[in-house]
Parts: C-alpha cells; structure tokens; sequence
C-alpha cells in the first residue's frame, strides 16, 4: 500500500479514536469531579409541622435536600420501599425521627443525615435514625451493583461486536439473524451466570436474591449485546464509535457511578433513565434491596433488546439478502 493511501486510511480511525478519547475525559472529568448534592429527595407526610418546618429550614440554606410530600406515612415508606426517596422524616412526641435506605445510595445517605442532625441541633430537636434498608456490609460503599453492570455491559457489547468482526456485521437473511439473537442470549447469560457467582459465592457480597440477580444480569448483557449488534449492521465498523459513547462515554458517567444521580450536573443526572448502563445499575441495586423498584429499569431494558432486533432485522431485509448478479 502506497505511503500516501496508508496515512488517508488510517487518519480517519485515529481521528474517531482522538474524539473519544476526548470526550471520555471530559465526560468522566466534568460528571465525577466535583459531586454536589442538588435536590436529594427526603419524604415527608402532608401536615406534619415538625418535619416540613425542618426542611424548610434546611432548604433555606440551599438546594441540597427537597422535601417530597406524602398523603400518609404508609405512603412514604412505600416510596422509600421504591427508591424514590432515600429517606422519609416524620415527627413525633419524643422528637423527629429520619428512616433512611443507605442501600440507595451510602453518599446520599450520609449526607441527609448530616444535613438533617445539624438542622435538628440547631432547632434544638432530638433526631432518631434508623436504617430501614441497609448496604450489605461487603459493600460498605455501595459500588457492587455499578462495578457489576459495567462488566456485564462492556462483556454484553463486546460479545456482539466480536460476532458481527466474525461472522460480518449484517446477517445474510432471518435464519441467521435468529442464530445470532439466539447466540447473543447464550453468551449474556453465561456472563451473566460468571457475573452472578463472584458476587454471590466467589466473594461472598450478596447471599439473597441470586436467581433474579442472575436473570437481571442477562437482561442487561442482553440489552448491550443486542445494542451493538443493532448498530454494526447499519454502520459496520465506523458503529464501534457510537457503541462507545453511548455505553461508555455517556452511560459511565451518567449512571453515576459510585455517586447518585442527584450528585451530577445537569446533562448527565437524567442519563441513567434511559441509557443502558444506568438501567442496569438501577435493576441490579433493585434486585437486591429494592425488590419493588425493579420492574421499570426491567422493562426499559428489555425495549432496549426489542428495539435493537427489530434494527438488526431491518439492515437483514434490507442490506442482507443476495444481489441478482448483473447481466
């Protein structure tokens, strides 16, 4: 190959390369550099004076904590039960009482209870705490279920890219699409099975819930395998790029890592809704302590894996089948 042809082909995939290099520094440095809590949700019940005077207080000093009011009690230790608050106050004659969920989110945790004790000493009110749903001790810190969706995504995307680099990105017709749904199932649920095993008898992390830990795992390798399948046979090669920064680039750092979304700046604090790895952070933390919460990163998974087999059918029907040779 002529010197001059060599440095047009190979330009293209180190500039692909420079940018997301660039890019992943600026989206992990500009999420994780500097965490601040903004609106970390804490419940309340509707005419309790006590605790919605106390927050109002707390809210006074900045935005750190919101208060999310509640018709009843029952009300707001179902919402805790859901992950949709990482705590609830409530007075009572003997004081106020903070019921916290650290298995949400040791770092949110920690700070309500600071922010709130502070508060409560200054107002001069005794505040009980209780830990309703607390962090497995293995993982005093709360990483196992990030550090465990990131492995299952990166093993689930590259076991749909190395089948696309093997067998070619675009199935040749819908028998071999089904083969390779059906090859990429197998692959997601053997690591998912691996994944499974280390946390649960390997390292001894988690002992409860290991069947559906294991059955969320595969949805989410699934989901990232299918994704990168789905996006290789429309963009061959070049789509590696894509699969990166949406998996990696911007689900890394958007599913909040070792922080909780409420500890991100804006762009990224939404991310983990709806981008893949933040699903499965959310659904394997679900599993395990919030049984509850499970069924709608589980299904916006599972619209992940329906949407990337109906993509990778549309470039079989469309770009697979055999062309009629010229006469």
């Amino acid at each position: 190959m002529p010197l001059r042809h060599a440095v047009a082909v190979g330009a293209g995939p180190l500039f692909i390369a420079l940018l997301i290099g660039v890019a992943f520094i600026a989206a992990f440095v500009g999420a994780l550099h500097n965490p601040r809590p903004v609106d970390v949700p804490v419940g309340v019940v509707r005419g309790d004076q006590a605790a919605e005077s106390l927050m109002a207080a707390v809210r006074a000093q900045g935005p750190q904590l919101l208060a999310v009011v509640f018709d009843d009690r029952a009300a707001a230790d179902h919402a805790l039960d859901r992950h949709q608050v990482y705590a609830v106050l409530a007075g009572g004659s003997s004081g106020l009482s903070l019921t916290i969920a650290s298995a949400a989110g040791p770092g949110a945790t920690m700070v309500i209870t600071g922010i709130l004790t502070v508060a409560a000493q200054r107002a001069g009110v005794p505040l009980a705490v209780t830990d309703a749903v607390p962090v497995d001790p293995s993982d005093p810190r709360g990483v196992v279920p990030f550090y465990l969706a990131v492995g299952l995504v990166i093993g689930g995307y590259f076991g749909g890219i190395a089948l696309s680099l093997a067998l070619g990105t675009v199935p040749r017709n819908l028998s071999r699409t089904g083969l390779r749904v059906g090859a990429l199932a197998l692959h997601a649920a053997l690591l998912s099975l691996a994944g499974t095993l280390i946390v649960g008898p390997g390292l001894g992390i988690w002992h409860q819930h290991l069947f559906a830990l294991f059955g969320a795992g595969t949805l989410l390798a699934y989901a990232a395998a299918l994704f990168a399948a789905a996006v290789q046979s429309w963009l061959a090669r070049i789509g590696t790029a894509l699969i990166v920064l949406l998996l990696v680039v911007l689900g890394n750092p958007g599913s909040g890592g070792i922080y909780p979304p409420e500890f991100l700046p804006g762009f990224f604090r939404g991310i983990h809704e709806w981008d893949i790895p933040g699903l499965g952070a959310d659904l394997i933390r679900s599993v395990i302590y919030f049984p509850d919460a499970a069924r709608s990163p589980a299904v916006k998974l599972a619209i992940w894996c329906l949407g990337s087999v109906i993509v990778l059918l549309a470039a079989t029907a469309a770009l697979g089948r055999p062309r009629s040779p010229i006469t």
